[in-house]
């Protein structure tokens, strides 16, 4: 299979000083343009031995400290994150002929941020938090749905939720953002943002 990609460039006089208002342009675009979910994003982690392991997550916000998501400290990324902080990013906005690549380091939020952003979810979603020991064998698709009716009596819909011990939020401090632009002939722009002494950034371009 092979895709003609459209011949819309990307130059260095054209994107932001810095890459995260560079990231807020495209995923601006990405949403205007109806791009389903632009803000799923594929985590990969490594364990202590260097073995990789990768899912998609969701962003949940970003700011001049960087990228936002949430999960169970647990789970096979969560054990991973505790013995290597050093995780990629990876937007696949490939039907706009675009992906950024983030590189950085993870550290949890503040139980503060956590459970601030625990009660905006919907109300089954804070039953599943609980309902689920992620990445952990379950016997089966019946013993999990009845957990989850076990939570259901124990917090009716009217009831607050509290956010569980074991979970909440990561935040990735960027130290390398890449801008893919997909161009004709395999010839495709790539700009990277890239972390320099004094705490600026420097963008070289790179080959496709």
């Amino acid at each position: 299979m092979r895709v003609t990609y459209r011949d819309a460039g990307l130059s260095e006089a054209a994107v932001a000083a810095e890459p995260l208002a560079q990231f807020r342009r495209w995923f601006d675009e990405a949403a205007a343009g109806g791009l389903a979910e632009p803000n799923a994003m594929v985590l990969a982690t490594a364990d202590a031995a260097g073995r990789p392991s990768q899912r998609t997550v969701l962003l949940k916000s970003l700011d001049e400290r960087g990228f936002v998501f949430f999960s169970n400290y647990a789970s096979r990324k969560g054990r991973e994150i505790e013995v290597n902080p050093q995780v990629s990013l990876l937007f696949p906005w490939h039907p706009i002929g675009r992906q950024v690549i983030v590189s950085g380091r993870v550290r949890r939020t503040g139980r503060d941020e956590t459970a601030a952003y625990f009660r905006t979810r919907p109300h089954g979603s804070q039953l599943g938090a609980w309902a689920s020991e992620q990445s952990a064998p379950v016997a089966s698709r019946e013993a999990l749905d009845g957990m989850y009716a076990e939570l259901a009596a124990r917090y009716p819909e009217e009831e607050d939720v509290p956010a569980p011990p074991n979970w909440g939020g990561y935040r990735v401090a960027p130290e390398a953002v890449e801008f893919w632009q997909g161009r004709s002939n395999r010839l495709h722009d790539r700009l990277a943002y890239v972390r320099a002494e004094d705490g600026g950034w420097s963008v070289r371009r790179l080959s496709p």
